[in-house]
């Protein structure tokens, strides 16, 4: 039988035939039995049992293999190996199936020793010994995990005894067994019986198994298993035993997190032994040098040492392993090295990291595929940790879908290799169920969940497993409704949590509310409705804090009822319920439903304060105690440990708990306004209260203080939630969640830190800080500085002087000691101390995981030096370096700061420190290694600033300039916070950079505008930097730096780019404007520094506010646009300006100009101008004036003008109003309105100035009698007669009306109402000259009687000879000035009687200079001068009735109508009247003026009158005031520095008081001239700055002037130099119509010089540049007189071409300026007649030259029509008689001749003298002359013509006899003749004729000079 069985076994064993095994079987059962088929008889060997046992496991069959070894021990068969394979196979059958059931583990492990037993006794069953061992392995192999080492050590113990004993040949294998039996011991703790078991183990090893060594000498050293002198010993025998011991030396400090300093320098030491193995030499070692690299690498990687692992993974791609394993575990590592580079990042969760870190899974993901494929076992735990390590920094709620596949191909990856690795696999199993639990996957969830349970062997999930899957069971359950309540809140949660976004807050509360109400039905709803407003009841009270009140009470009486809940619920369920409660507030405060959210903490944390009380009391009773000890010895350490593990798990959601229910509190706080620990702040009453109602104080009011504290009490419950969570980290030693009590209570109490409110928290920052202290600070050293700097200034904050900058001076100054601080102060300061100097010592370096950033440190060196100075220690001269740890680096970073902070401390009234010198310090920092950059800009900022508060302009530009540098390269690479912070430093820095330079500028311009570029800059990181306090100190600072300039346009140019840029920083901050009140500052108390002022300084104007500085900046960038008059893009600006600008006033300036270019531009300004209808009346007229002079349409400047005009209406407007209407009338006369609407509108100012009243409170004048009448208040137009002159006192009054009527009568010229309006301008300033010598007289008397010392007002001795002489000089020229004196008679008498008064006493000598009286003749006139005593007077006064800067406000404009009206004077040949008018002018120009070349000008006009009157010792009085020096050296001077100025300058800046529109060049051509009859172009300037004086570019207007006076007066010589000087300035002034006229001047002098070539060529040179209508006449003339006197042929008619091209562009503007035809009708009339002079010239010249006899017959004198130069050079000697019946005159012809003669010499009007024109004519060859000798009529020589033709022609007779016959003719019989009167006008002029007292002999008019018996053939 036995050979059947055995053929079926082999054929089942072979092929695998399970049929074949099952009929071994029957066959062994059926033989056993005794029921063999074949033979029942034949016996068979009970080995056959054990073969079929053994067969039947190897091919699955448990159920035989176990029948067969029971029939097997049922037969007793002998005693043979089969016995021991029998156990063997009993041991297998009993196999455990999991590492829960131990009995089936001991049953087995009995069954292995029994065979091992069995075995070891014989030899020859030795191989048994060895198969149980193995068998014996792959049975204990799940237990090879935590928690179940210690199962194995008895049994495996003893097979490697066995093993030992048996000898077995196999060493490695029992190497092998040895090692993982060490594990086991190590795993187990017991590491005294490791270290025995080494003892015997490691010689075994080393000597049977040395590749097996090196691990078990790794084992040794890591967890220090063998002496360590052994050790080191050991570890010199090789290479390889040298870096094992390093590493592993390295694992056990790690292990005891007790890493040494020099954890670098360590592996990189390590590194470089490995690098001694040359592979290439020996490559039998190439293997383990692969092996040691990979281990060193993991380690750094492990230490994160990037370095070494790097250089690791680059020695390993050297080796150039072929090993498809080793290349894929190095991918591997090169994925770890990334990971690790980004780790920084990745904590702060960048979008850019994030990615990074998930590419980085993905290819590790694919490197673990291709490690599956090659089936390495130790690559694919490798690479899995790997994969797990990369994605727990990512497994957030919104991250961990995205690693889905990684985490699954880890999951199936472990699972299919059965890894050992069972805590990592379960938590792969628990973040895959969330994951698919996110996607709404719940079986895989599910299924996720089964097997992380089924792997979770030490039961550390649980709790936590039980709860997921009961919680996704119920997910599950579609319409069942569970039973139990807390599966029903569960339910109701896991509903809630499944709410999209877009679902409504009353939905989510809905569902959480039920949630609260299954688990607490009782009181949940009544604690919930706490905050419901709708349930609270003020009852009758209806005060003003009744309902807040109210709202408070009833809050704390339902929150009170919770506590009842539990006393009802008792303790069932307690752990599940805490955990529902836990997740019900975590759900409620995800999705923002807060008051669930505090329902739900607070009933969560009652479980808390329930455990707290009943912990204590087991401890009190005996009893208690021993059944509590003897229920924990029964239970198993494993079981012990688990309780333990879910009493913290407990305590852990507790925590959690509370840092959400703090958080809750303090969003109900904000919720009621205010912030974690702040006070309330009370209401505002808005109800109304009677009269004389006093408020209450809300904190004498019950119902405030009753709320006030429930909001107290809602703070301390947050901070006390935070405090218990801490409490809970401590006693479960969990380190992070102190670390984040910590964080929360800094984080929420940021407002009261950064308030310097520190003091408040100093007991729960103690409480924290204990605790910390015990538990650490989880790695986080920044917290931990953060919370002792908050509680060392807490400490000290109150005890900061206030006003220690104050009491500083004061001690400066009295030198009294410091006061030292009370014991209780002391004491706080000293412990602040102790503080600061435990984070200090705790993070100098030392230890390399301590290190903090240097900006941390900061605060807290800061806040020592401050507490060192309140206890007045000083620290020595190495800055604190006692106190530092061994990195240099630290230690001199941190004596840099330091000694900054004792600067910042120093000089405020507390103790100084001994501070090193600035340029120590600056060397310090230079050397120092800044771990940080940012804080060495901060510490460069600052040593910039202390060098410019000392003055060292060298070390602030050293300092400044390298932080600048610095700073510039941080902007970009930093983060965006950080960049603000460094752009806030930068911005400090280039500001005290820019006043540095300003400090030092010297006058150095290129400096200035290097200042400037360095404010700019501040403005520019300012602006980076949104700070806009920043930003506008430094625009201030810039603004006052360019102000200087910025009136020159082009500087105004230079600057724009630089103002663009500053306005749109300004504008870009001001619109993201940022509140950083937040910001917690460095120092909180005053310093030395920027931080606390100091900074601001003085600004110019326009600086003061902000507004007005953007609004100045906007008008700079407005006025660079008006200097290229892009008008339109000075629009934009400004259109810009309106809308960034607020609605303030500010904007008015913006306005201003816009409405301006709008008129300029012709666009509608209606809508801008309405923003002054608020302002006043004045402004609004001069903002109409203005938009009159800029208006671009004839229509706008009229409109524009009448509002301005009506827009002043008040009595106090009157002088304005007078001078826009006067402005108007001009405008009206250059705009060609008709000349009446002109008149009326002068006419009408009139009348308002007669109609002012005077001014009450002013005294009158002495000796004057008060008005009787006061003038009409709305003034008509009447006629100037109807006001006395003597009721009008005001000069002011005076000066505007003279200046309307000079008006009048220069519009009126040449009418004769020009001359009546000259006459009343006189009289007027007559009356000026009479008030101000009254007032003068009466306040000298008035000093003379208040001054008794002084002595009798005499003259100066100077002004008594001037009398004298002017005495003499009008007795010698009385005769010959007779005619002139009744000629000026007749003049003022036709002036208004009322009006002028004629003096009292003429016939009286002319009163002396010494008395203040008024002269009363021409020649008084002439000598007369001011008094010096009046003169000082009307310097002095200030009073409206003399002559001084208030009466005469614009001087330079009175004074040029002063010279129009004298111009006018002089061509009605009133001369006479012109003295007393210039004599004013003298009065001006030295008392308002205060011009001593100006007043020569004066002078030197009255010395040319008076010498026109021959008036010569008064002209010589006044050359003599002038003196020989005509120009200055001082005003060439100032001319030439005002030139130079300008040209540095550019243009002018467009001012208020300029007229844009009507200051324009004047063209070339005649006719397209529009220049007005204005002043306001021509006039010069006062000095800007003195007020005193010409301005410097005036002067040359003024040399122009005098130079003009003194040609006439011949005098050329000081007339070249003066227009020399004049227009070589204009030149250089770019003024081509001064030019032009100095041009024209030159040439006149040319032509005196007879020198006509070059006056040819002068006048023509200025007739390119062009001027106005005389001068277009004058260089005509000029031109004219030149080309003549040149001789040259044809000169006449190209002179007679010129004026008939003149006479037709006046003909051409006569009609377009109908307003100036009269003027131009004379200027034509002159011409023409000058035209045909030239005519008639070129025929005498015919004539003449070869005629007997010449008569002529014409108007005036005959050589006035002829050209003398040429009858002069003419041969006339065939000439026999001439008849020159000429000097006929007219009105016409008189205008004519005055005309014409302005032009002449008096050398030249002398030969028009009868007797000089018969000498001249004479000397030419002329026989005989007959001619008038003074004007007669027309008639008169027609009636001499007759007489004489009849004489000489029909009866032949001499010319002597003609001549006779015409003498005896009788008066009558000449007026008898048919004489048609002349005209009106004629008569006029001829009545000036001489006549005698009876007779008028016309008959003697006719002379004859020459033979008298000439006669006519």
């Amino acid at each position: 039988m036995d050979p059947v069985i055995t053929q079926e076994l082999a054929r089942a064993e072979s092929q695998q035939d399970a049929a074949a095994l099952r009929r071994a079987y029957e066959l062994i059962k059926a033989a056993n039995l005794g029921k063999s088929e074949l033979d029942p008889t034949e016996s068979f060997s009970p080995d056959l049992f054990v073969l079929c046992a053994e067969q039947a496991l190897k091919m699955g069959q448990p159920e035989v293999s176990e029948d067969c070894i029971q029939m097997y021990f049922k037969a007793k068969g002998p005693v043979t190996q089969f016995l021991g394979r029998a156990h063997l196979c009993r041991a297998q059958l009993c196999a455990p199936k999991s590492t829960d059931n131990l009995e089936e583990f001991e049953n087995c492990v009995t069954q292995y020793m029994k065979a091992i037993n069995f075995a070891k006794g014989e030899p020859r069953y030795y191989f048994l010994v060895f198969n149980a061992s193995v068998l014996y392995w792959q049975m204990a192999r799940p237990f090879l995990k935590p928690g179940h080492y210690h199962h194995l050590i008895a049994s495996l113990a003893q097979i490697v005894s066995v093993l030992q004993q048996t000898e077995e040949e196999d060493k490695d294998w029992q190497a092998e067994l040895m090692l993982e039996l060490l594990e086991c011991y190590l795993q187990a703790g017991k590491t005294e019986e490791a270290a025995r078991f080494c003892a015997a183990a490691a010689p075994f090893i080393k000597a049977n198994a040395p590749h097996r060594y090196r691990q078990m000498f790794a084992v040794m050293v890591r967890h220090e298993l063998m002496d360590e002198l052994q050790l080191k010993e050991e570890k010199r025998t090789s290479l390889s035993m040298s870096v094992t011991f390093h590493m592993n030396m390295l694992r056990a400090k790690l292990d005891k997190n007790d890493l040494p300093e020099d954890v670098s320098r360590i592996l990189k030491k390590t590194h470089q032994r490995l690098g001694y193995f040359n592979h290439q030499r020996f490559p039998s070692i190439r293997e383990e040098k692969i092996l040691l690299l990979f281990e060193l690498a993991h380690l750094s990687l492990t230490l994160k040492c990037e370095e070494v692992s790097s250089d690791c993974i680059s020695d390993l791609k050297i080796i150039e392993s072929k090993d498809p394993g080793t290349l894929v575990e190095i991918e591997g590592l090169e994925c770890e090295l990334e990971a690790l580079r980004l780790e920084s990042k990745v904590r702060t969760y960048s979008r850019a990291a994030v990615e990074s870190q998930l590419s980085i899974t993905q290819r590790l993901d694919v490197a673990l595929q291709r490690a599956v494929r090659l089936g390495d076992l130790r690559v694919i735990h490798v690479l899995c940790t790997t994969q797990w390590n990369l994605c727990l920094p990512l497994l957030q709620h919104n991250l961990r879908r995205r690693l889905r596949r990684p985490l699954a191909s880890v999951a199936a990856v472990l699972e299919q290799v059965d890894s050992l690795m069972v805590l990592l696999r379960c938590q792969v199993h628990m973040e895959m169920a969330l994951i698919e639990e996110d996607e709404d996957r719940l079986e895989p969830a599910v299924q996720h969940l089964r097997k992380a349970a089924l792997l979770d062997s030490q039961g550390l999930y649980r709790e936590y497993l039980k709860v997921a899957s009961n919680r996704l069971r119920l997910c599950t359950m579609l319409y069942q409704s569970p039973e139990r309540a807390e599966d029903k809140a569960i339910m109701a949660i896991e509903q809630a949590k499944k709410a999209i976004p877009k679902d409504s807050v009353r939905k989510k509360r809905a569902l959480l509310v039920n949630a609260g109400l299954a688990l607490a039905p009782d009181t949940f709803q009544i604690v919930l409705d706490s905050e419901n407003e709708a349930k609270v009841s003020t009852g009758k009270s209806r005060g003003r804090f009744a309902h807040l009140c109210a709202k408070a009470r009833h809050h704390t009486i339902s929150v009170d009822k919770a506590a009842g809940h539990l006393r009802r619920l008792g303790h069932e369920n307690n752990q599940e319920r805490v955990q529902i409660w836990a997740e019900l507030a975590k759900v409620a405060r995800q999705q923002g439903v807060w008051d669930v959210c505090r329902t739900a903490s607070r009933f969560c944390l009652l479980y808390d304060s329930v455990k707290a009380k009943k912990l204590p009391r087991p401890r009190r009773g005996r009893k208690r105690r021993t059944r509590a000890s003897s229920a924990q010895a029964s239970k198993g350490p494993s079981e012990f440990l688990l309780q333990r593990s879910a009493s913290s798990q407990l305590l852990r959601k507790f925590a959690e708990v509370g840092f959400i229910s703090a958080e809750a509190t303090i969003q109900l706080l904000q919720s009621e306004g205010v912030k974690l620990n702040d006070r309330p702040i009370p209401p505002e009453d808005l109800s109304q209260h009677p009269a004389g109602y006093v408020p209450e104080d809300p904190e004498d009011n019950a119902e405030w203080i009753v709320y006030r504290t429930w909001i107290e009490s809602l703070s301390q419950y947050a901070t006390s939630s935070w405090l218990r969570s801490a409490d809970i980290g401590q006693d479960i030693q969990e380190a992070w969640i102190v670390q984040n009590a910590v964080a929360y209570v800094l984080n929420h109490n940021h407002h009261l830190i950064a308030a310097g409110r520190q003091k408040e928290l100093v007991d729960t920052l103690y409480h924290l800080l204990g605790i910390v202290k015990v538990t650490g600070h989880n790695g986080d050293p920044v917290m931990l500085v953060m919370l002792c700097n908050a509680l060392a200034r807490g400490l000290i904050m109150s005890w900061i002087p206030a006003q220690a900058s104050e009491r500083a001076r004061r001690a400066v100054r009295t030198n009294t000691p410091h006061m030292p601080l009370d014991p209780g102060a002391s004491s706080e300061v000293r412990a602040a101390v102790e503080v600061c100097e435990f984070a200090l010592n705790l993070t100098n370096g030392t230890v390399p995981e301590e290190t903090v950033p240097t900006v941390a440190r900061q605060q807290l060196i800061a806040t020592w030096v401050k507490a060192k100075q309140l206890l007045q220690q000083q620290i020595g001269p190495r800055l604190g370096a006692e106190e530092q740890g061994p990195d240099e680096d630290i230690g001199s970073v941190t004596r840099v700061l330091v000694a900054l902070e004792m600067y910042l401390c120093n000089g405020l009234g507390l103790m100084d420190f001994t501070v090193p010198p600035l340029t120590q310090l600056v060397r310090m920092a230079s050397e120092c290694s800044w771990a940080d950059p940012v804080v060495e800009l901060q510490a460069l900022m600052r040593l910039t600033n202390f060098a410019y508060m000392t003055h060292d302009h060298e070390v602030a530009m050293a300092c400044s300039q390298k932080a600048i540098r610095m700073g510039i390269g941080l902007l970009r690479p930093t983060s965006p916070v950080q960049a603000q912070l460094v752009a806030e430093m930068l911005s400090t820095t280039a500001c005290v950079q820019g006043r540095s330079i300003m400090e030092n500028l010297k006058g150095q311009t290129q400096l200035r505008l290097v200042a400037a570029k360095a404010f700019a800059e501040s403005v520019r990181f300012g602006g980076i930097a949104r700070s806009s306090a920043l930003v506008m100190l430094a625009a201030r600072h810039f603004w006052n730096t360019w102000l200087p300039l910025l009136s020159s346009a082009a500087n105004r140019k230079k600057a724009r780019s630089a103002i663009q840029k500053v306005v749109s920083t300004i504008n870009k901050t001001e619109a993201n404007k940022q509140d950083n009140g937040g910001v917690q500052l460095l120092h909180q108390w005053p310093t030395a520094d920027f931080q606390n002022g100091g900074t601001d300084g003085y600004f110019l104007p326009e600086a003061e506010d902000d507004l007005t500085l953007r609004a100045a900046l906007y008008g700079v960038l407005f006025h660079c646009h008006a200097d290229l008059e892009d008008w339109e893009g000075g629009l934009r600006v400004l259109d810009e300006a309106v809308q960034v600008l607020p609605r303030t006033a500010h904007r008015l300036l913006i306005f201003k100009h816009m409405v301006i270019v709008k008129a300029k531009l012709g666009q509608n300004f209606t809508m801008e101008i309405q923003k002054f209808r608020d302002e006043s009346e004045d402004y609004l007229a001069h903002m109409w004036h203005r938009l009159a002079l800029n208006s671009k349409s004839v229509y706008g400047e009229l409109t524009c003008y009448h509002s301005a005009i009506q827009a002043l209406q008040t009595p106090e407007s009157e002088w304005q109003k007078v001078d826009y209407i006067m402005e108007f009338s001009e405008w009206l006369y250059h705009r060609q309105f008709p000349i009446e609407d002109v008149t009326f509108h002068l006419n009408w100012a009139i009348d308002i100035l007669l109609g002012m009243k005077p001014a009450k409170d002013t005294p009158e004048p002495a000796g004057e009698p008060p008005p009787t009448q006061a003038p009409p208040e709305s003034p008509e137009c009447e006629d100037t007669g109807t006001v006395s002159l003597e009721k009008l006192h005001s000069v002011r009054q005076l000066e505007a009306l003279a200046r309307a009527h000079t008006l009048l009568a220069l519009m009126a010229w040449p009418s004769p109402a020009c001359e009546e309006d000259c006459l009343v301008a006189c009289t007027l300033l007559k009356r000026i000259w009479q008030v101000s010598l009254s007032r003068a007289g009466k306040l000298l008397s008035e000093s003379r009687v208040a001054a008794a010392a002084s002595s009798n007002l005499l003259l100066p001795k100077k002004d008594k000879d001037r009398g004298k002489d002017k005495d003499r000089g009008k007795d010698k020229d009385r005769g010959k000035d007779k005619d002139r004196g009744k000629d000026k008679d007749r003049g003022e008498d036709k002036g208004p009687k009322q009006v002028l008064r004629p003096p009292a006493a003429q016939s009286q000598p002319p009163a002396p200079t010494t008395e203040l009286g008024l002269p009363g003749s021409v020649e008084e006139w002439a000598v007369y001068s001011c008094p010096e005593e009046a003169a000082g007077v009307f310097s002095q006064d200030e009073s409206d009735f003399t002559v001084n800067a208030s009466s005469i406000q614009r001087p330079m404009y009175t004074l040029h109508y002063l010279d129009q009206l004298v111009t006018v004077l002089q061509k009605l040949s009133l001369c006479q009247l012109t003295i007393p008018v210039l004599q004013l002018g003298v009065l001006i120009s030295a008392c308002v003026v205060g011009s001593k070349t100006l007043e020569d000008l004066y002078h030197l006009r009255l010395a040319l009158v008076c010498s026109d009157l021959t008036l010569r010792e008064a002209a010589a009085l006044h050359e003599e005031a002038v003196g020989q020096a005509y120009i200055g050296e001082t005003e060439q001077a100032s001319c030439r520095k005002e030139i130079a100025l300008r040209k540095e300058k550019g243009r002018e800046p467009l001012l208020e008081e300029s007229l844009p529109a009507l200051d324009r060049r004047q063209s070339a051509v005649p006719p397209a001239e529009m220049k007005p009859l204005l002043a306001k172009d021509k006039i010069m300037k006062t000095n800007g700055e003195t007020g005193r004086g010409l301005d410097g570019t005036s002067l040359p207007q003024l040399w122009t002037l005098k130079a003009e006076v003194l040609l006439q007066m011949d005098l050329y010589q000081p007339a070249r130099l003066l227009l020399s000087e004049a227009y070589q300035a204009f030149q250089e002034l770019e003024d081509p119509c001064a030019q032009s006229r100095c041009l024209h001047l030159l040439a006149q002098l040319a032509n005196k010089e007879r020198n006509h070539e070059q006056a040819r060529r002068l006048v023509e040179q200025a007739r390119l540049l062009g001027g106005g209508e005389d001068f277009w006449y004058s260089s005509s003339l000029t031109l004219a007189d030149a080309l003549l006197s040149l001789g040259t042929e044809g000169a006449e008619t190209v002179v007679c071409q010129l004026f008939q091209k003149l006479v037709e562009t006046f003909n051409i503007l006569k009609k377009e300026r109908p307003n100036r035809t009269p003027v131009l009708e004379f200027m034509t009339a002159d011409l023409e007649a000058r035209y045909l002079r030239l005519q008639v010239k070129l025929a005498q010249e015919q004539l003449l030259g070869s005629c007997g006899g010449f008569f002529f017959y014409g108007m005036e004198s005959f050589l006035s029509h002829v050209f003398v130069e040429s009858l002069a050079a003419a041969s006339l000697s065939e000439c026999q008689l001439m008849v020159l019946l000429d000097r006929a005159r007219s009105y016409d012809s008189l205008q004519r001749h005055m005309a014409a003669s302005c032009g002449k010499s008096a050398l030249r009007l002398s030969l028009e003298d009868p007797v000089d024109t018969a000498i001249l004519l004479s000397l030419v060859g002329v026989k005989s002359i007959l001619a008038n000798q003074w004007p007669t009529v027309l008639q008169d020589n027609a009636l001499r013509a007759s007489v004489l033709w009849e004489s000489l022609l029909a009866a032949g007779k001499p010319t002597g006899r003609a001549v006779r016959l015409l003498q005896k003719m009788q008066a009558g019989d000449v007026v008898s003749h048919d004489e048609s009167p002349g005209t009106s006008r004629d008569r006029l002029t001829l009545q000036s004729q001489p006549r005698g007292p009876e007779w008028l002999l016309t008959s003697l008019n006719l002379v004859l000079y020459g033979l008298p018996h000439q006669v006519v053939e």
